[in-house]
């Protein structure tokens, strides 16, 4: 069930709630008690982190990592 918000404490309060939308949270904006709309995280940013999560891993796939180099980062890694 999304938090109900009031419509006042919605104006008042507008740049945390978009804060906490951005967190991925939602609402229900009321005006005196009756539901008026929902605040959601846009779809549009899902998709931009799958975009920049896809051109991560084809950026990784293009470097090699030769057997010294690995060699060094796994002993680094048990310091």
């Amino acid at each position: 069930m999304l938090e109900e918000i009031g419509s006042y404490d919605a104006k008042t309060k507008l740049p945390e709630i978009l804060r906490r939308v951005e967190a991925g949270e939602s609402f229900t904006i009321t005006n005196r008690g009756k539901p008026i709309a929902d605040v959601v995280p846009s779809r549009a940013t899902s998709r931009q982190k799958c975009k920049t999560a896809i051109s991560n891993i084809k950026k990784a796939k293009k470097y090699e990592v030769s057997d010294s180099e690995l060699k060094d980062m796994m002993e680094s890694g048990r310091k």
